[in-house]
């Protein structure tokens, strides 16, 4: 959901101290823009504590690191619009230690949001292109440099067969509503010797459809994992929702897609385009 711009001016203001668990405003605002920004922090799950030592409101948790990302995008994370959830720095730091970028390595970031991902992999030397499907976020991750490349499109739409090189690591925490779709077509951009490395929602883990059935033998039969997060790891973004942490290798001769086996595959002619 986007921040109203007199909220967006507020939050902001270079006298606006955002540090720690604490948002705080010291200096005087329109009260329509308060009431605003009392209900926009409220939804982001903070709560005004009006002691005379504090006057601010209050998160149970750091919101520093992922409130920059927020007004990076002009957006937050609301319980009524639940289509994008900036990826905690926490659980960023377990994403990419699991994923063992180092300088050099290429990356991948499919789903790349406001950059949170895409910032830390930089920072680690990792050489990173990002895919985004929201034209304000992509033009957002392009002035903040971090990435060698930021295509605005949606990932699904994109061909591995249009890669000059596949990619050492992909690292996603992808829209929860079709992630396996996700994860499947990032196999297609991984070199025969990479990771990927995802979050995705829990229900991985128990529902019986068969396409979920059939996901879970694929990365048992790549020797990969599917291990539970704590129940807590979104809830800084204003969402309890379950997730579960996806490690999924390839070697030669491992069974996964990879974009070696796609370019091994049989192109098939477009015979309307050739009539």
């Amino acid at each position: 959901m986007q921040f109203p711009n007199d909220v967006l001016r507020v939050l902001t203001d270079e006298r606006t101290v955002i540090h720690n668990d604490r948002v705080q405003v010291p200096f005087e605002i329109d009260r329509a823009v308060y009431e605003r920004m009392n209900r926009v922090l409220k939804e982001m799950g903070g709560r005004w504590d009006g002691r005379k030592h504090v006057r601010a409101h209050q998160f149970p948790y750091r919101i520093e690191e992922f409130m920059r990302h927020c007004l990076a995008a002009g957006e937050y994370p609301s319980k009524y619009d639940q289509g994008w959830f900036p990826t905690p720095p926490r659980l960023v730091t377990q994403l990419l230690d699991l994923a063992g970028i180092g300088a050099g390595t290429t990356v991948l970031e499919p789903s790349a949001g406001s950059g949170a991902i895409v910032s830390q992999a930089a920072q680690r030397g990792g050489v990173v292109d990002a895919v985004e499907y929201d034209e304000r976020r992509a033009g957002l991750l392009r002035e903040q440099g971090d990435a060698r490349s930021v295509k605005h499109a949606d990932f699904l739409s994109l061909d591995p067969l249009d890669l000059d090189e596949p990619y050492d690591r992909v690292v996603m925490n992808p829209p929860f509503a079709n992630g396996i779709d996700h994860i499947r077509h990032a196999i297609g951009f991984m070199s025969e010797d990479a990771v990927l490395v995802s979050v995705m929602t829990q229900g991985l883990l128990w529902w019986s459809d068969r396409k979920t059935v059939e996901f879970r033998q694929m990365v048992e039969d790549a020797e990969g994992t599917i291990e539970e997060l704590p129940e807590d790891s979104f809830r800084e973004c204003g969402t309890d929702i379950r997730t579960c942490l996806l490690y999924l290798p390839s070697w030669p001769g491992s069974k996964l897609h990879t974009h070696e086996w796609v370019l091994r595959q049989p192109r098939q002619l477009d015979l309307f385009a050739a009539a």
